[in-house]
């Protein structure tokens, strides 16, 4: 495992531009750089296909690591399980891997991921497996398939390219980290006035009124989720109540805690994952808007999303190969540069003004713990925030 570094607070979206999601930068050849490289209909994919672009990315040099054209060929069928989908980007990778691979086909079915976890550890205890690839958001999710033996070990040559062992297993492989993290309006807050534990958000004066939170939304269960392995049920419950007397703004979703509450100026701080903030201000780069990091608790969580190789799959080898191109240079640098994700892999930087991980510090939990995600609800109900 890499050291972390020391975090230092400081405003990370207002030191630059943030790159768009979904414009192409100009690169030829899969890992080269310069010229137009966009592909025709008819062409495969260059690294300008998977690639964001904006100012910080159309500088960012071609990824490290290990590039599909040096993986054997994908070639078959391929059916996944997608729990989630960030917004379409995760089946847009898919397509670019089908359109790669011309003996290729991968088709997914997109369901939230606890519910698709349900699903595979039915079919496997029934023996009726529908699936090869479980492709989930969060480890939780795949702890809970693989906890209920419903998951075959990956080889090393896929667990391998995983760089940090807090975000790989046996039976999974994670490919797109992200933090908890506090986005913050800044004409009502400055960096410093931020506080790098939770703690204070829940019960400090200065932000009753003013906290936007998503309470339904599944990455906010996997933090109270956190909360409770590293704090016990009752100082989760107290931090719940404290919460709830802060008088919280409640979203549908993280995305319209940061879009709409903090972006506007409903509220003045947030509790979501790091990558909403900056996909607002790639689509509005004035806004005033940044983000911080907490330190050694919950809310410095650090999860993943991930794949693993199902028990039942009609064909296992074929799904390794592609968990591991998951995991390759341009899989990495799509997931980097058009959602803004931790890359999982050496040779891949996280875009623009984002610490690395390394640099974040995130508590000692094992993401397994995170599947032991129904008591967390149950406390949620007791409290009065979910009915």
């Amino acid at each position: 495992m890499k050291e972390r570094k020391s975090q230092t607070r400081r405003r990370f979206l207002a030191a630059a531009g943030v790159a768009s999601t979904t414009a192409l930068a100009g690169c030829t050849g899969i890992l080269g750089d310069g010229g137009s490289g966009s592909s025709g209909e008819n062409d495969q994919p260059t690294l300008a296909d998977f690639r964001g672009s904006g100012e910080l990315v159309s500088g960012r040099p071609a990824p490290g690591g290990t590039s599909i054209e040096d993986l054997p060929d994908l070639e078959g069928e391929l059916s996944i399980y997608l729990g989630g989908g960030e917004g379409g980007r995760y089946t847009t990778l898919i397509d670019l891997l089908n359109q790669y691979y011309d003996g290729f086909e991968a088709s997914a079915q997109t369901q939230p991921s606890s519910q698709l976890a349900n699903v595979i550890v039915d079919e496997y205890e029934s023996g009726t497996t529908q699936a090869d690839v479980f492709w989930s958001v969060d480890a939780g999710s795949l702890a809970y398939v693989a906890d209920n033996s419903a998951t075959l070990d990956l080889s090393s040559d896929a667990t391998s390219m995983v760089a940090d062992d807090r975000f790989v297993t046996d039976q999974w492989a994670g490919v797109a980290g992200r933090s908890r993290a506090i986005p913050y309006n800044t004409n009502q807050f400055s960096a410093s006035e931020i506080p790098t534990s939770v703690d204070a958000i829940a019960t400090e004066d200065r932000f009753t009124d003013t906290i936007g939170w998503a309470p339904t939304y599944g990455a906010f269960h996997g933090f109270v989720t956190a909360m409770r392995q590293l704090r016990g049920e009752d100082g989760t419950r107290e931090w719940l109540n404290n919460m709830l007397d802060q008088n919280p703004a409640r979203y549908d979703s993280e995305y319209a805690t940061v879009s709409q509450g903090i972006t506007n100026g409903e509220v003045g701080v947030g509790l979501t994952n790091h990558y909403y903030p900056m996909l607002v201000f790639a689509n509005t780069p004035d806004a005033p808007l940044d983000l911080a990091f907490t330190e050694n608790d919950a809310g410095a969580l650090v999860n993943t999303a991930g794949a693993s190789v199902l028990d039942g799959a009609s064909n296992p080898d074929l799904a390794e190969l592609f968990v591991r191109h998951l995991l390759s240079a341009e899989a990495q640098e799509f997931l980097a540069t058009r959602g803004f994700a931790f890359p999982m892999i050496e040779g891949v930087e996280p875009v623009g003004p984002l610490p690395t991980i390394e640099e974040l510090s995130p508590p000692d939990l094992d993401l397994q713990s995170l599947s032991d995600v129904q008591p967390t609800i149950q406390l949620l109900e007791d409290v009065g925030i979910l009915s």
